[in-house]
Formats: structure tokens, C-alpha cells, sequence
């Protein structure tokens, strides 16, 4: 097995890497440019921002793993448990010359998958027993190659830090303007006034500009995880059936599950949608079944070959 620093089989994707590297950098300038904002407008209080700040980045970025799981309800699971599960997932990882991450199951009848974890050597692949249960064996080899083409390629670890970093602005802003830093006996009722304003504007901007960057490196990393999960297993038929197998079942999942889903959304196989949400859905994280479909045919026509 390959160390977590090493090349998997998988293949490489310079179009996903670039986006990567844009997106944190974009939003690392943005959030780096808001804080000096803060401390240039609150000058007394700018150690404790800069203790929060940085505090909660690196507490989100260790810990996101453990906060993913829980939220979603994840439990490990032993060989001896599953083990359809983890054959599958042992035999994937040896085809792709991975470290095996670990594997959890959620008690869920929403049929999903997701992958987190801040590297491969921490990374945990989780499936819902919804999943477990309305997929056939080559269907879910599918999912989990795509899971762990998001965990070879690390980009789970670059939407957990994009994501929170565009929060966290909110965050500060909110301790900003709620923690009495506008209204010290140092500043004037004139300066007080101009935080409170440029302050929250500053933020809801930051926030806007994350919202879209990670929605467009989303959506163009589910399309690098089905090539990717397609080009390992050589079947990206199966990958197809259970795309369209769980699409359509998420679709009649009751619209008040589904709602308590979808703050993960991006972490997801599949989004957490109605038929109704995913037809209007701007914004989403994944790109539209047809296209996923599409790329889908376009691979086994070249395999084909």
C-alpha cells in the first residue's frame, strides 16, 4: 500500500488541482484581507481576533473529520460487520495503491455516501444503510471508488477549509459586533458607527464570494470523482445505474429529511434534493444527473474502444 504522500492509480487531474489551488488561494486573500479589516478598525481588541481567528481555523481544520461523522450520524464498522463493505473497499484501495481510510456506516435510509478527513491517513469513507441496501455489489463498488478518488485526491480536505472559511467571517463579524469591540472607551461614537457599517458588508461580500467559489469547485470535483472512479473500475456503467438508482430514490425520500441533510450537501454522492430542488437548484454542489450521465457514456465509449 502507498504511504498518504504518495501517487494513488487513480487518475491525476490538473484541471481539479488548478481549481483547487485558485479556490484557497482566492478565498485564503479574502478572509486574510477581512481580519487585517477587523484589526484596522478595531486596533484595541486585535490580539483576541487574531487569537480567534486563527484558534477556530486550525480547530475546524483538525477536527473536521470528527465533526463531519458526528453530524452525519457515522459509526465505524468492523470487517467482521460488514463485510461485503469492507471487501469491496479493501480490494478498490489495492487496485489504486491507497492507504485504506476508515470505514463507517450511518444509520440512514437516505441512499448516500460521503468522505472526509484533513489527509488520506485520516480520511473515514462512510455509506448510509439506505445505500447498503438498494445498491447491487458492482453499483456500490462505484460509489466507493468515487469516494476514494475524493480522498486521493484530497480535495475533501480543500472544501472543508473553503467552505469554513467563508462561516467564519460571519463569525467574527458577529463577535465583532456583538462582543462590545465597537463601543470601547477608545473609539469615538463616529469610528463605532463606520465599523458597524463597512464591517457586516465586508463580511456578507466574503461570504458571497466563498458561497460561489466552493459551489463551482464542487460541482467540477463530483465530475473528477465519477472519471476517476470510472477509469479505476473500467465499469462506468455501474457507476451510471447507481447515480441514477440513488438520484431517483433521494428524490422520494420525505422533504423533511431531506432538509436536515442538505447542510452536508457538498459532501454527499448525490445532493440531498427533491426532484423539484434539483431542477432549480443555481447553486448547487453537483452538477446536474444529465451531465454526470453524459460524462459517463462519453468514458465507456472510450473504454470501448
Amino acid at each position: 500500500m502507498s504511504s498518504s504522500g504518495q501517487h494513488t492509480r487513480f487518475a491525476p487531474d490538473r484541471g481539479l488541482t488548478s481549481r483547487m489551488v485558485a479556490t484557497m488561494f482566492v478565498i485564503g486573500l479574502l478572509y486574510v484581507g477581512f481580519t487585517g479589516l477587523l484589526i484596522a478598525l478595531l486596533r484595541g481588541a486585535w490580539p483576541l481576533i487574531v487569537l480567534i481567528s486563527g484558534g477556530l481555523f486550525v480547530a475546524q481544520f483538525w477536527f473536521s473529520d470528527k465533526i463531519t461523522e458526528r453530524a452525519m450520524g457515522a459509526r465505524p464498522v468492523t470487517a467482521e460487520q460488514y463485510p461485503q463493505l469492507h471487501g469491496t473497499i479493501d480490494r478498490l484501495c489495492a487496485l489504486a495503491d491507497m492507504t485504506k481510510p476508515r470505514v463507517a456506516v450511518a444509520d440512514n435510509d437516505m441512499p448516500n455516501a460521503f468522505a472526509t478527513g484533513r489527509n488520506p491517513r485520516n480520511a473515514v469513507v462512510c455509506v448510509t444503510t439506505g445505500l447498503l441496501r438498494r445498491l447491487e455489489p458492482e453499483e456500490l463498488e462505484g460509489v466507493l471508488a468515487h469516494e476514494l478518488s475524493h480522498v486521493a485526491h484530497r480535495d475533501v480536505a480543500v472544501m472543508t477549509i473553503a467552505g469554513f472559511l467563508g462561516v467564519l467571517a460571519g463569525a467574527m463579524t458577529r463577535i465583532a459586533m456583538y462582543g462590545g469591540f465597537m463601543g470601547g472607551r477608545n473609539n469615538n461614537d463616529q469610528n463605532a458607527a463606520i465599523a458597524a457599517l463597512i464591517i457586516p458588508l465586508v463580511s456578507m461580500v466574503v461570504y458571497a464570494i466563498s458561497f460561489l467559489l466552493t459551489r463551482l469547485l464542487s460541482r467540477y470535483r463530483e465530475l473528477a470523482a465519477d472519471r476517476a472512479a470510472a477509469q479505476l473500475t473500467g465499469r462506468p456503467s455501474a457507476l451510471a445505474s447507481a447515480l441514477t438508482k440513488v438520484t431517483g430514490q433521494i428524490s422520494a425520500i420525505p422533504t423533511e429529511d431531506l432538509r436536515r441533510s442538505q447542510p452536508y450537501n457538498a459532501f454527499y454522492f448525490a445532493p440531498a434534493l427533491s426532484a423539484r430542488e434539483t431542477a432549480s437548484q443555481l447553486f448547487s454542489t453537483h452538477p446536474t444527473l444529465e451531465k454526470r450521465l453524459a460524462q459517463l457514456a462519453r468514458i465507456s465509449e472510450q473504454l470501448g474502444r
